[in-house]
Order: structure tokens, then C-alpha cells, then sequence
């Protein structure tokens, strides 16, 4: 790595308790950010929408619910819709966030939205090489991208019976 300060190489050293690159000539200190991802689970008639991941994604050819980054300045929830817009081809309507999701040694913090109003057709697009629609039992058979994804459709359960 190099410095954002003056473009020298860094070495990891001992700042505030953690390894952290500091810059070989100007001594700057780099705080490593996570990076924000969003995902919306999305259901029609009691299925859950699931996308296949393509090549050149992490975890190509599994299964995992539409998924992405939000780019920096951009709203949150900006962000999920038009990640849903870019995978799937559909327009969604976000509910409240239904999970935050960070795991020790995982630079990604994954925040989960349900999808409370949905338009158009699906269609795999951006990442996605497939799409399904999957009931809930279904998706506790499949090969999934992110052991994640079945502990979120469970909670999306649970927030649905609630709203009933």
C-alpha cells in the first residue's frame, strides 16, 4: 500500500492498538474503512428472490440474494434501489432496515432492507448470471454465496409475521 498523503510505501505497524499502514517517509497513518454493502430481500407470492453470481464476483456460482456496495456521497437507501434496479430490473419500494450485518476480520458491512412494494419483471442483469424465485425451505437446500443469506430470509420471516 501507499501513502494517501505522499504516494511512499507503507509498513504495518502498532497505532492505537491495531496494525495499521503507516508511511515510510512522512509517518502519515492510513485508517482502513469498511466498505458499506446493501441487500434487499425481495418476495413474490411467498418466494424469495435469489440471484446466481456471475464471473469476476466473489463467489461465482452460488446462489445469494441481490446484493452491492454503496458508492461514497450516495443515500443508503439510494443505494439498494439502484442496486436492485442494476441486478434484477426491478423498482423497489425499501421498508425499515431489517439487519446490519459485520463479522470480525470481514471488511464488508452488509445493512438489509425488505422490499415492501415491487415492480416490473426480474431479469439477471449487472453481476447476476440467473435469477430464481425460491420459497424460504427451498433456499435451506441450495449453495449459497454467503452463509449469511439464510439467517437474513429467517429474519425477513419473522419481521412479515410481525406485520401481519
Amino acid at each position: 500500500m501507499f501513502c494517501q498523503r505522499c504516494g511512499q510505501p507503507t509498513t504495518m505497524q502498532v497505532v492505537d492498538g491495531r496494525e495499521r499502514p503507516v508511511c515510510t517517509a512522512c509517518g502519515a497513518v492510513t485508517f482502513l474503512d469498511p466498505k458499506l454493502a446493501v441487500t434487499v430481500v425481495i418476495a413474490r407470492e411467498g418466494r424469495v428472490l435469489l440471484g446466481l453470481r456471475g464471473q469476476g464476483t466473489r463467489r461465482a456460482g452460488f446462489w445469494g440474494l441481490p446484493a452491492g456496495f454503496v458508492d461514497r456521497g450516495e443515500a443508503v437507501p439510494h443505494a439498494a434501489q439502484r442496486e436492485i434496479r442494476e441486478e434484477t430490473g426491478l423498482e423497489v419500494t425499501l421498508g425499515p432496515v431489517l439487519d446490519v450485518r459485520s463479522t470480525t476480520g470481514e471488511p464488508v458491512v452488509l445493512i438489509v432492507y425488505p422490499a415492501i412494494a415491487v415492480t416490473g419483471e426480474a431479469v439477471a442483469g449487472d453481476d447476476l448470471a440467473e435469477i430464481g424465485w425460491f420459497l424460504p425451505e427451498e433456499i435451506a437446500t441450495l449453495d449459497l454465496a454467503f452463509p449469511h443469506d439464510r439467517e437474513i430470509v429467517t429474519r425477513w420471516q419473522a419481521w412479515m409475521a410481525r406485520a401481519e
